[in-house]
């Protein structure tokens, strides 16, 4: 199961790319640049509970244990490729990429980490 849950993360990566394309080309252009942050998070949290929704219903998970390795699979593999991508493809510095983990500065990407994370347990609680 943790190897089919693997796999589903690649779409995740669409989802998250696509959500940035949204925001780039609509209402980025219009708001300020931390209010376009802050709206495309609600989407992407949006998007991604769908998704992984859709997920825990195609293949459900079979213990909280393996929900929640699943979650945190999740996290690891969306940091490891955000900070890859973001650096070495897109060429942002390092210190570009930190600030979106700066929640007193409203940057609320972590809260898309947090629910990545959390939603596979809390889809497992749900649908025992």
């Amino acid at each position: 199961m943790i190897g089919r849950y693997l796999l589903a993360w690649l779409p995740m990566v669409v989802i998250g790319i696509a959500n940035g394309v949204l925001r780039e080309t609509t209402y980025g252009k219009r708001l300020p640049e931390l209010r376009a942050h802050q709206v495309s998070t609600l989407i992407a949290v949006a998007l991604f509970g769908l998704y992984i929704w859709g997920l825990s219903l195609l293949w459900p998970l079979r213990s909280a244990g393996q929900a929640a390795a699943v979650g945190v699979m999740w996290v690891v593999l969306t940091v490891a490729f955000e900070f890859s991508f973001g650096h070495w493809v897109a060429g942002h510095p390092w210190r570009r990429l930190l600030a979106d983990y700066n929640l007193l500065a409203g940057r609320v990407w972590v809260l898309v980490l947090f629910w990545i994370g959390i939603t596979p347990f809390l889809f497992y609680r749900v649908g025992q």
